[in-house]
């Protein structure tokens, strides 16, 4: 383990709080040539779960597909310290936390709405209770991704 992570981590409380309040994150996922590939990415933390939508085609699609190995990146940055004499000692103050697990593409129409649901909640919460028109919810990819692992880390 880390030198930070023996040290400096986040409670589950505080883990929790950052994946609810934050705005996006990182998705990162593997291409079929091996390299990995990370998108910023809108989502809600969900029954323990990270939940992301988007077109129902494209590179994070596609790797998806090819392997369901992935992980999720969400981080706050609270300020920096200076350096007093040396702008290398300048250190920053953050929060974040970094999720692994299993991603893949949801088919299940009423799960989807419902995870859509929660995205309108969390982004456009005056939008809330209005229906999603059925064509919409079909023509929406939603990525699961469920988290097999999960490390927060602060500095301070």
């Amino acid at each position: 383990m880390q030198y930070r992570m023996k040290h400096f981590q986040l409670t589950q409380e505080q883990i929790n709080d950052l994946l609810q309040k934050a705005e996006a994150g990182r998705l990162g996922t593997i291409r079929d040539n091996g390299y990995p590939y990370v998108i910023a990415m809108h989502f809600v933390y969900y029954k323990g779960n990270i939940y992301m939508h988007g077109l129902p085609r494209g590179q994070k699609i596609d790797n998806v597909n090819h392997s369901p190995k992935a992980c999720f990146e969400v981080d706050e940055l609270l300020g920096l310290q200076p350096g007093v004499k040396v702008a290398c000692d300048t250190e920053a103050v953050y929060n974040s936390v970094v999720l692994t697990g299993s991603a893949r593409v949801l088919d299940d129409l009423e799960y989807k709405r419902e995870v859509l649901n929660k995205l309108v909640e969390k982004y456009t919460p005056q939008l809330v209770g209005m229906e999603l028109p059925e064509n919409m919810i079909k023509g929406t990819a939603v990525i699961e991704l469920q988290v097999e692992e999960c490390t927060g880390k602060y500095h301070k």
